[in-house]
């Protein structure tokens, strides 16, 4: 990821939640509610257990992930949520993609042009520069408990689809491709293996390098969509 750490990101994430803990709540209650439309078994559905483990990962409470369930599977009522995808060039011509989960389309399309009018930016296409690809993390901690730092264990991961593992003094982060994602997940889950963090992310191609002044406008245009009840995440091509 062109000298980009992956674990600074998650620790600046995890600080955000903890200042804004309501508003991630709700975020993350709607990336489940939307993950149980195909079920609401966590066991059989697999994205609906990547979207509880992060609500259990930032210690949301049962009944709030049980809600979301059934609102997701029609047990509860409440607007229909979409999953929306906007693509722009935000401060400092920055690349971002941005995802969003709204009951209102026409009110997420209108405050993400906004923002990005506002920055400067503009809607356009920008996908081009950016590849999906599975990202999974492993606490160091949770390395030495269950003593994962032998050759064996990094070659059946890669028979169980990583394309590359990166070992850092905070953990082990494990890259896939999109499609063996799911199947490396649930091979570590079989060796009860607490990942940190687990998800598919778009990862830029080419990374771009900002000055201090250029770093302040994009951080700030960050801040405006952690502030966002609609956006769900984001993916960017810069190096903060």
């Amino acid at each position: 990821m062109s000298g980009h750490s992956k674990w600074a990101t998650t620790k600046r994430a995890k600080a955000a939640v903890d200042a804004k803990r309501g508003a991630v709540f709700t975020k993350i209650a709607k990336l489940i509610t939307v993950a149980a439309r195909t079920g609401g078994d966590p066991s059989a559905n697999f994205s609906l257990r990547i979207a509880i483990d992060k609500a259990k990962a930032i210690n949301m409470p049962k009944d709030n992930i049980d809600r979301a369930v059934k609102r997701g599977t029609g047990e509860a009522g409440g607007a229909q949520i979409e999953e929306l995808t906007y693509e722009g060039i935000g401060p400092a011509k920055v690349q971002f993609i941005i995802k969003c989960l709204s009951d209102n389309k026409n009110r997420a399309a209108a405050e993400i042009r906004h923002l990005f009018s506002k920055s400067g930016g503009t809607f356009s296409t920008v996908i081009w520069n950016f590849t999906q690809r599975g990202i999974i993390m492993i606490e160091q901690a949770e390395i030495i408990d269950k003593k994962l730092t032998d050759e064996n264990f990094e070659l059946e991961l890669i028979d169980a689809g990583a394309e590359d593992i990166k070992k850092e003094a905070e953990g082990m982060t494990i890259y896939t491709s999109a499609a063996d994602f799911q199947k490396t997940k649930q091979f570590l889950e079989k060796k009860d293996i607490k990942t940190d963090s687990a998800e598919i992310e778009y990862i830029a191609k080419e990374i771009a390098n900002l000055n201090d002044e250029e770093k302040n406008q994009v951080e700030k245009f960050i801040e405006e969509l952690d502030n966002n009840e609609d956006v769900s995440d984001y993916y960017t091509n810069v190096n903060l």
